[in-house]
C-alpha cells in the first residue's frame, strides 16, 4: 500500500512527465481549503482525472452522531489519498429477491468489508485531464437515489467517466449523504431530523467554495438528483431559495411532492428501534445517549432484517416535514414565491413500476396493471403537477420522458424503460455490463441525452431552447428512444398525463 508521501510524489511526477503519446495532464495533486487531494487517471478514461474520496464534513461519529454536518477541520496542508472510493453511508444491503439483486447489480453499491460506514460524508469529482489550463467549466452535482435507504457515490452504472472522456468540457461531482435512520432519525431530543438533506447542503457548499481548484466555475453549478435524489433536489430549491447555490435543477424520476409522509410527532419508529436494542427510553436524553453507543452494524441489522422478513410494525426513516428544510405543502410555497427561480429540467421513464412491483416468475414479470398504476401515480403525475405548478408561476421548465428498451440494460423484455434505466444513458455506462453487443442507435440516444444535459448546464435558461427543446409550458416534452429507430422526438405531454387530472 503506497504511503501518502509516495502518492504525493507520484502525482507531481505525473504532472511533470506525462507518458508518451498522452496529452499534457492537469495535475493529479489539487490543493483546496480543506486538503491537498491526490487523484488518479485510469486506462478506461485516460483523459479524465478522478478524485474519488474527498471528505466534505467532519466525521459524524460518537457524540456527533445525529447532529448536523460541520466543515472538516483539515486544511490545505493535509494530504488526502483520493484515488479510491471511500465507504458509502451505512445502509442495509438486502439479499431479498428483486430485479436489482437478480438482474441489475450495476445499480447497487458494492458489498464487502469496509464498503459502508457511518464516517462517509465524502464526495467524488471527475474532471477533464486534457491539454491546456481550462478554467470555468460548468459543474453538475449528482445526488443518488435509493428511496432514502440505500445509495452512494460508488455505483457502477452511475459513474460519469465515459461522459467526461467524450466531452472534456464539464465537471461531475457525486456525493454521499446519510440515509435511513442515520439520515432521517425523527428522534426525540433532536432539533434537526432531516440530516441527510443537511449533508447534501454541506456538500453543495464545499463544491461552491472549492471547485475552482478542479477547473470548475462556482457560478455554473447545476444540482441533479435521481429518484430520492430528485426529491432532494427540489427540497433544496425551496429550503434555500434565497441562496440555492445551483443555477439550475435537474429532477430525474422524482419531485418534492411525490409522497412526503405526514410528520410523526410521537417519534415512534426511532423509539421502537432503541427499545428493541435494549436502550432506556424513559427520556429523550437517555434514549439518544444509548443509541449513540450502539455499533452502527447492530442498528442497521435490526432495521434491515425486519424489512427483509416483512415483520410488523414496518419501520420507515425518510424525510419528514419540519418546515425548515422539508415542507408539508409545496404547492403553497410555489404560490407564495418561496422557491428558487432557477430553471428546472424534470423527467421520468415510461415503465417505472417494473422494478418497483414484486414478481414471482422472472420470465413473465409483475402484473402489468399494477406496473402502470405505480408508474402513473408515483412518478408521471407528480412530475406533471410540478411542471404545471412551475408553469403557472412563470418558472422556466423543460420536461422529458425516457422510453428506451435496449437489451444491454433491460435484459428481459418486460423491464422496458424502468426506474433508474435512463441513468446509464445519461452518463454513458450502458455497455459496461452488456451481455450482448450494443444495439443500433443506443450510442446515439446516449450522446443526444448527454448533449442536452450539458447544454442545460452551460445555460439553464436558454441552452435547451437554442437546441430546439421547447419549454414544458407549451404542452410538449422530449421523448428519448420512444419509437424504434428514433433517438429523440417531441410529443404532446397530454398523452402521458391523460390520467393525472
Amino acid at each position: 500500500m503506497p504511503t501518502l508521501a509516495l502518492l504525493y510524489a507520484a502525482a507531481t511526477l505525473t504532472c511533470a512527465h506525462p507518458p508518451p503519446n498522452h496529452p499534457v495532464q492537469y495535475p493529479l495533486k489539487v490543493i483546496t481549503s480543506t486538503g491537498t487531494y491526490i487523484g488518479i487517471i485510469n486506462g478506461t478514461s485516460p483523459n479524465v482525472r478522478q478524485f474519488l474520496n474527498i471528505p466534505y464534513a467532519l466525521a459524524p461519529v460518537g457524540d456527533r452522531r445525529w447532529l448536523p454536518p460541520v466543515p472538516p477541520t483539515t486544511n490545505s496542508s493535509t494530504v488526502i489519498d483520493a484515488t479510491k472510493f471511500g465507504p458509502v453511508c451505512s445502509q442495509h444491503l438486502s439479499n431479498k429477491q428483486n430485479v436489482f439483486n437478480t438482474l441489475l447489480p450495476g445499480f447497487l453499491v458494492p458489498r464487502g468489508p469496509g464498503t459502508t460506514s457511518e464516517d462517509c460524508l465524502s464526495l467524488a469529482i471527475w474532471t477533464p485531464a486534457g491539454d491546456g489550463d481550462v478554467k470555468g467549466l460548468p459543474v453538475i452535482v449528482f445526488m443518488t437515489g435509493g428511496g432514502f435507504i440505500i445509495g452512494g457515490t460508488n455505483i457502477a452504472y452511475q459513474l460519469p467517466h465515459h461522459w467526461l472522456q467524450r466531452t472534456q468540457s464539464h465537471i461531475v461531482v457525486s456525493i454521499n449523504y446519510h440515509v435511513d435512520i442515520m439520515g432521517f432519525p425523527n428522534a426525540r431530543g433532536l432539533d434537526d431530523q432531516n440530516l441527510g438533506i443537511l449533508d447534501q447542503r454541506r456538500a453543495h457548499e464545499w463544491v461552491r467554495d472549492n471547485i475552482r481548484a478542479f477547473g470548475g466555475d462556482p457560478e455554473k453549478i447545476t444540482v441533479w438528483g435521481q429518484s430520492a435524489g430528485a426529491a432532494s433536489t427540489e427540497f433544496h430549491a425551496f429550503a434555500y431559495h434565497e441562496d440555492p447555490i445551483a443555477k439550475g435543477f435537474v429532477m430525474t424520476s422524482g419531485t418534492a411532492s411525490m409522497g412526503i409522509p405526514p410528520a410523526d410527532p410521537t417519534h415512534a419508529n426511532f423509539t421502537f428501534v432503541a427499545q428493541g436494542l435494549g436502550c432506556n427510553i424513559s427520556t429523550p436524553e437517555s434514549e439518544l445517549h444509548c443509541m449513540r453507543q450502539k455499533p452502527i452494524a447492530e442498528i442497521m441489522q435490526f432495521i434491515g432484517h425486519r424489512r427483509d422478513n416483512g415483520t410488523t410494525p414496518a419501520l420507515s426513516f425518510v424525510p419528514t416535514p419540519d418546515e425548515k428544510v422539508v415542507f408539508s405543502d409545496y404547492t403553497e410555497r410555489y404560490n407564495l414565491g418561496l422557491v428558487s427561480r432557477a430553471p428546472a429540467m424534470i423527467g421520468s421513464t415510461s415503465d417505472k413500476g417494473t422494478t418497483l412491483v414484486s414478481y414471482t416468475d422472472i420470465a413473465i414479470g409483475p402484473n402489468r396493471a399494477l406496473i402502470d398504476a405505480v408508474t402513473r401515480l408515483t412518478f408521471h403525475c407528480p412530475s406533471a403537477r410540478t411542471t404545471a405548478t412551475r408553469e403557472r408561476n412563470g418558472l422556466v421548465t423543460y420536461r422529458y420522458l425516457y422510453a428506451g428498451n435496449f437489451t444491454n440494460t433491460s435484459p428481459v423484455p418486460w423491464l422496458g424503460a424502468y426506474h433508474s434505466g435512463d441513468l446509464p444513458y445519461w452518463v454513458g455506462t450502458y455497455g459496461d455490463f452488456a451481455v450482448v453487443e450494443s444495439e443500433r442507435g443506443e450510442g446515439e440516444v446516449s450522446e443526444s441525452m448527454q448533449d442536452y444535459l450539458l447544454a442545460f448546464m452551460i445555460d439553464p435558461e436558454g441552452g435547451l431552447r437554442r437546441k430546439g427543446w421547447p419549454e414544458a409550458g407549451g404542452g410538449m416534452l422530449m421523448r428519448f428512444a420512444g419509437m424504434e429507430g428514433r433517438v429523440k422526438e417531441f410529443v404532446r405531454a397530454r398523452g402521458v398525463d391523460r390520467v393525472c387530472g
